[in-house]
């Protein structure tokens, strides 16, 4: 078999490296029975190898442009250019040559033909890499093939395909090109075809693109195409766009742009036959590939011709349905604030965790945790009931489940299995829990409740210390009914409160007209340990103001020997007895904490630096204490404005004492709601310090690498393997490459069995023209500095910025003290972000939609906390 050139026939998915993405898709198309593909052969990866690997100047310039990053533009741009020029200035090899020549004269040396680049890292499943090379059409010749073929070579390092390589982690070196040498069919019509609706991500519905000439035209966006949808057989939707222009190939090679006459501009590209004949093939490639597909095809002579297929690569994972019925998911993730991928180990402890403890089940859907929502929304009564109580958790998710009850016979087709929710005999008892609570209404059920949860866990610590291996798992079993009572148990005081907070707002706005004034009475209310985890690192902030060295130590902060470092500075000693004072309150929390395998503050202090050196910048000595003193005045004023405010109104007094008693609960109960989130990460930080020791076993043992293997694991597995001291290795390795992939995936609120994300747009009718909708959940207005934050330890603020982001979990209050404003892309009245933005006396919009893509660091925003909507400025 020749090295240089491969017919198709020859080609299927293992050449994938000899011939790229594009030819071995190519290959394995031209072997699926009744899809006609046009002839053609692939000048492989060795061809190029043997041109570029002997010559010094390429190997130079690749050595320049290897260390570049992404914003060095110019860079780029010069040394690609100079690569170009080197690649097309090499003479192709005799033996090439030859082989070339050989298999052109088999197909027609006459006849035009595409030349294609097909390079190793395309049109793969996690990367299209889409038009990052270069495509010539309709070229006639020997001579001008082979001078394509080196410029399709030179296409690797065009300034797109560089950068591209750049942003996704691929090495040029061992990126290599092979290129097609496909028979041109000059059409009448082409498009595209993807097997899965492009807007929606609806598996069923399949979407054709289509207009007169070369697909060219459309995919350059010369024209406007047709879009038909079919779904199942039959067409559902048209459109039919005005083409004023065509590509047309020219008989002596090339191509050209024709208008196309006044009569046909408008009439359909394609008949209904046509399309169903289209829909057929495209949905037997898909079979084949076993992925939906984006397809180019071609009409020639009324029959239709496929050009190419390559896996859609930005469509999210479809849930795995069974029973044939319709089922609707929402994202778990949203209302936990923590959108990022969860690794197999993180999201099937909390599987089997949730499950245990509330007789409920979660899927995972792309690295996310979603829960069923079928039955809840099939049945008209509880479908209102479920819809309003998502309010106070995502209004965006919220207005997604309102779009798709609309869809009648969607609702229809939903199953009605037991349903994922909490059942009603548990929310009995958070009812019951709560009005007890609300009548005695005495501070002393939050503290008796937090001092009897302290003992608990202590008990638990001193307990798995004392068990490994088998033992563990049973354990921890064991362990999550204890939790479960211990958390359960202060559901009645959380309720309490949010019963309390939603009394006042609705009837402050009715009877003083007052928007959101259970936000000033809920600052600094007592046990809000979220809020105090804020605070204090003030206090951490002023023990290490006093030491120079420390601070200029922290400017550079070694994460592996951090604590050694700091014993050896002046004033060392006191700040690490600060931090390790402030790790043994709150180092169990981080970033999307519900993940047992995130990394703790405990496990790497330093990423509370840029925090503390905040606090220095921001604030004086003495911060902590002046910042809730001041809360609590204003809350103490607000209480005493509106109650003398409603005792002027007709039946003022009774009004008056309905809502001091109501502020009273508030201000008892209102701090408590953090504390079983708390609880619950101290509880997994337990766990996974015992399951990390059998990990650090595992490695001694050399049943895995590292330790961190395991987080790819599921629960199960992870067991399986402590028990047998077994693991496929394989399997990790395939859990890696799948988490990076999920990773750069934005995961919808809203999900069908189709795999069709529900659109949640708001009405923007209500805002300023220009402004962007939100969720109003802290009162006030505030203009400032927007730092556009994605991962918490990066915060660099400074006094009177306000953060964007896409959501805030309890790890980023630290962050709050020094903000004056918040916006996020997820979050309800009822989310962290919110019920600290309120303790802080903070203005704040959440649920608004690409808000960290909208806004750019450094722009001058107004945050509208009452009315619900960010401006920039």
């Amino acid at each position: 078999m020749s090295s240089y050139v491969l017919g198709f026939p020859e080609i299927d998915k293992t050449k994938l490296m000899v011939v790229g993405g594009k030819g071995a898709n190519l290959g394995e198309l031209s072997g699926i029975a009744g899809i006609p593909v046009p002839d053609g052969f692939c000048v492989t990866t060795e061809a190029y190898k043997r041109i570029i690997e002997p010559n010094h100047e390429f190997n130079a310039l690749l050595e320049q442009l290897s260390p570049l990053k992404v914003e060095d533009r110019e860079r780029i741009a010069e040394i690609s250019g100079k690569i170009r020029k080197v690649i097309e200035g090499i003479t192709i090899p005799k033996e090439i040559d030859e082989e070339i020549t050989g298999y052109l004269s088999k197909l027609g040396e006459k006849d035009a033909y595409a030349v294609r680049s097909s390079a190793t890292a395309e049109d793969l499943p996690t990367a299209s890499f889409a038009g990052q090379q270069d495509t010539y059409l309709n070229i006639m010749g020997k001579d001008a093939i082979l001078k394509h073929i080196s410029k399709c070579w030179a296409s690797l390092f065009t300034d797109r395909a560089v950068t591209y390589r750049i942003q996704n982690g691929f090495d040029h070196r061992k990126v290599h090109l092979s290129v097609v040498v496909q028979r041109m069919v000059f059409p009448q019509a082409a498009g595209i075809m993807f097997t899965a609706d492009p807007v929606t991500s609806n598996r069923k519905v399949l979407s054709i693109d289509a207009s007169f000439g070369l697909g060219e035209a459309l995919v350059s966006g010369l024209v406007n195409a047709d879009i038909y949808k079919v779904r199942e057989g039959r067409i559902v939707d048209k459109k039919i766009s005005t083409k004023k222009l065509a590509i047309y190939a020219l008989e002596k090679g090339g191509t050209e742009e024709k208008e196309i006459e006044p009569e046909r501009q408008n009439t359909q590209t394609l008949t209904d036959e046509q399309i169903l004949q289209l829909e057929r093939m495209g949905r037997k490639i898909e079979t084949y590939f076993g992925r939906p597909q984006d397809i180019e095809w071609c009409l020639y002579e009324d029959k239709v011709y496929i050009v190419q297929s390559r896996p859609i690569t930005t469509l999210y994972p479809a849930p795995e349905v069974e029973d044939g019925k319709n089922h609707v998911y929402f994202s778990f993730a949203h209302r936990q604030m923590m959108t990022e991928a969860m690794r197999p180990l993180g999201y099937s402890f909390f599987q089997e965790f949730f499950k245990l403890i509330s007789g409920s089940a979660m899927i995972e859907i792309g690295g996310r945790l979603y829960i069923d929502a079928s039955r809840e929304l099939s049945t008209p009564i509880i479908s209102k009931t479920f819809v309003k109580s998502i309010d106070t958790v995502d209004v965006l998710m919220q207005k997604a489940v309102y779009n798709i009850l609309q869809r009648k016979d969607f609702i229809k087709g939903l199953s009605r299995e037991k349903s994922s929710m909490i059942g009603a005999s548990v929310l009995l008892r958070f009812g019951i829990d709560t009005l007890k609570t609300y009548l005695k209404n005495d501070h002393a059920v939050v503290t008796n409740l937090m001092a009897r949860d302290e003992t608990v866990m202590h008990n638990l610590e001193q307990r798995i210390a004392k068990v490994s291996g088998n033992e563990l798992f049973d354990f921890i079993f064991h362990s999550f009914e204890e939790i479960k009572d211990t958390v359960f148990a202060g559901y009645g005081a959380v309720f309490a409160g949010a019963y309390a907070t939603s009394w006042i707002n609705k009837n402050m706005q009715k009877w003083l007209g007052e928007k959101n004034a259970a936000d000033t009475l809920a600052q600094s209310v007592p046990d809000n340990v979220t809020s105090e985890m804020g605070l204090e690192l003030l206090d951490v902030a002023d023990v290490v103001r006093k030491y120079p060295a420390v601070i200029e130590y922290f400017q550079q902060a070694n994460q592996e020997t951090f604590f050694e470092d700091l014993a050896k500075l002046e004033g060392g000693k006191d700040v690490s007895d600060s931090i390790r004072a402030y790790l043994k309150k709150y180092g169990m929390r981080c970033s999307a904490e519900i993940d047992i395998t995130r990394t703790r503050w405990n496990e790497n202090p330093t990423i509370l630096i840029p925090m503390i050196l905040s606090n220095i910048k921001t604030f004086g000595p003495g911060a902590h204490r002046m910042k809730f003193e001041q809360g609590l005045q204003e809350a103490r004023q607000k209480e005493q404005d509106i109650l003398k405010r409603l005792e002027q109104l007709p039946g003022g007094k009774s009004k008056a004492k309905k809502t001091k008693k109501m502020i009273s609960v508030l201000r008892n109960f209102a701090g408590f709601r953090e504390y079983n989130k708390y609880l619950l990460v101290y509880y997994l930080w337990i766990l996974k310090q015992a399951l990390m020791k059998e990990a650090d076993n595992l490695v001694q043992q050399g049943v895995i690498r590292d330790r961190e293997d395991i987080y790819y694991l599921t629960f199960a597995e992870l067991r399986e393997t402590v028990r047998t001291n077994r693991v496929d290795a394989n399997l990790i390795a395939k859990r890696k490459e799948d988490y990076e992939v999920f990773e750069k995936l934005t995961p919808p609120r809203v999900i069908t069995s189709e795999g069709e994300i529900i659109s949640s747009a708001y009405d923007t009718d209500n805002i300023p023209k220009g402004a962007l909708a939100g969720v109003a959940v802290s009162s006030g207005i505030i203009e400032g500095r927007a730092r556009v934050i994605l991962k918490m330890e990066e915060a660099n603020i400074e006094e009177g910025d306000i953060l964007v982001t896409t959501f805030t979990d309890p790890s980023w209050t630290p962050v709050f003290v020094s903000i004056k404003g918040l916006v996020t892309e997820v979050g309800g009245m009822m989310t962290h972000g919110a019920v600290v933005a309120r303790e802080y006396g903070l203005p704040a919009v959440v649920s608004v939609e690409n808000a960290t893509k909208l806004i750019k660091d450094g722009q001058r925003i107004r945050v509208n906390g009452t009315e619900g909507y960010v401006e920039i400025l």
